[in-house]
């Protein structure tokens, strides 16, 4: 199987989305300050500051290290660690919704590409999936090297 061609495309893609949505927080953000948007009687200095901590934490860092983990594990050609999928699965669960979300207010074109990302991100995860370890040859069946062999049974 292709996996490292696949975890690159999946760490480009994600690398190339990074910008993407720090720049539409910042049009939003400019929204928010031009008009004066409030909610609640917030200041809206405040949703213009929030707007913009939400695009860089969300697109700077969190896209960043997600785009991280694939290409990490396509240079090392391994799977990445626990916390590496954790991560990824969570950024494919985010795309998902996100996608649900932009059906309805972008269309189906953003719908497209948010499942094409998860659809990236979940092969990625698929394609460095566990490898299981062959049986000895001449082993009877269920003894390989992922089961320890039982101990004798002592009886009294």
């Amino acid at each position: 199987m292709a996996r490292r061609p696949i975890a690159l495309l999946t760490a480009a893609v994600l690398f190339l989305e990074a910008p993407g949505i720090v720049a539409l927080n910042a049009v939003m953000a400019r929204f928010v300050r031009a008009q004066s948007m409030s909610l609640d009687g917030l200041d809206p200095e405040l949703l213009y500051t929030g707007t913009w901590a939400l695009g860089i934490g969300s697109g700077a860092l969190l896209l960043l290290l997600c785009a991280l983990v694939p290409l990490i594990a396509a240079i090392r050609d391994r799977r990445p660690g626990r916390a590496g999928r954790a991560l990824l699965v969570g950024c494919a669960v985010v795309h998902g919704l996100l996608g649900a979300v932009a059906v309805g207010l972008l269309g189906w074109l953003a719908f497209g590409y948010l499942m094409l990302v998860v659809a990236l991100i979940v092969l990625t995860l698929v394609a460095y999936g566990e490898t299981a370890a062959a049986p000895k040859p001449g082993a009877p069946r269920g003894e390989g090297p992922e089961r320890a062999p039982e101990a004798p049974a002592v009886t009294a």
